[in-house]
């Protein structure tokens, strides 16, 4: 396809525009507003379903519209055309994988917890773009990493809860940002021949089929059952806003995002999050928390910084 990003240096940043880069930058933040704005609904069906079966239909969801919307668009005939064997293996074995750890890690933490190992994102984005893209490791680029870091610390000061528990959680959750991480970079240059919503479809197609079986088998070994019946119209519109919203759509942009800015670039913007839930909460009658504020603005700095569209007056050449 005509807008499909090379496989091996997808999203470097090489011969964009600033126009592109911009724009990029602006897809990926859409990407975390969309996500922000339905973790409301989220919430609410979270109390309704256990775990592991509210995760295998929140993703089975995400695929059936994301197949339906690529064959509307592109035509039937690009089913024929991925590689559903290799969609299997990765989305599987890093999106599905990584949201069962994601699911496993949450019952034994907190969302301190949460958002301090997930703030270490752009720190494994950037060193799988130096150790398999050749991504230079520039001053901007780790002061852009540091400022990111530093923003995500400063936008937890808003939290009620300021304790970390560092534990066998903690280490489950850094899996599940590890291979969301992979996940990402090899959607975008595994399937060089499909555009970013077919890209984005065969992964999440493949991670729906095998956390719906590791469900199903929970299921049949004795896990809690999921009260489908009790949902109801509520319920249902919850968890598919929390699956088309909140993985379909955003998931797009993202990879979109990601094929143009690289892994390391985009997963800078992740730290900003925080600010964007608050925003959202605060349209709605909820508090305005300063320190988000500020920890956003110093991650949105450090993004401009990382990409050179805020110079340090350093050289160009003084790479490490």
């Amino acid at each position: 396809m005509s807008d499909a990003a090379p496989p091996a240096t997808a999203g470097t940043g090489a011969g964009q525009t600033g126009g592109s880069v911009i724009g990029a930058n602006f897809v990926c933040m859409l990407s975390m507003i969309i996500w922000a704005s339905v973790l409301p609904a989220g919430d609410y069906v979270i109390r309704l379903l256990p775990a592991l079966p509210l995760t295998a239909a929140r993703i089975g969801i995400a695929a059936i519209c994301l197949l339906v919307f690529w064959c509307a668009i592109e035509g039937v005939g690009v089913l024929r055309q991925a590689n559903w064997p290799k969609a299997l293996l990765i989305g599987g074995a890093t999106i599905g994988f990584g949201a069962i750890c994601l699911v496993v890690s949450q019952g034994m933490t907190d969302a301190v917890t949460v958002a301090v190992i997930s703030a270490s994102m752009p720190v494994v984005g950037m060193a799988l773009e130096v150790a398999t893209d050749g991504r230079k490791v520039t001053p901007a680029l780790l002061v852009g990493m540091a400022l990111s870091l530093c923003g995500a610390v400063i936008a937890l000061w808003g939290t009620p809860s300021t304790s970390v528990n560092l534990g066998w959680g903690a280490a489950i959750l850094l899996v599940s940002v590890i291979t969301f991480t992979i996940g990402s970079r090899l959607t975008v240059t595994a399937f060089p021949e499909l555009t970013p919503l077919g890209r984005t479809t065969v992964t999440i197609t493949g991670a729906a089929l095998i956390v719906t079986l590791v469900s199903l088998c929970a299921s049949a070994a004795g896990a809690e059952p999921a009260a489908w019946g009790q949902l109801g119209l509520k319920g249902w519109a919850a968890l598919a806003a929390f699956g088309i919203g909140g993985l379909a759509i955003t998931q797009v942009l993202w990879i979109m995002s990601v094929g143009r800015l690289g892994i390391g670039i985009a997963t800078l913007h992740m730290n900003a999050s925080p600010f964007y839930v608050m925003l959202l909460l605060f349209a709605m009658g909820g508090e305005w928390i300063w320190s988000r504020a500020v920890g956003a603005t110093i991650v949105g700095l450090g993004v401009l910084i990382a990409q050179g569209l805020i110079p340090l007056g350093v050289r160009k050449d003084a790479d490490i």
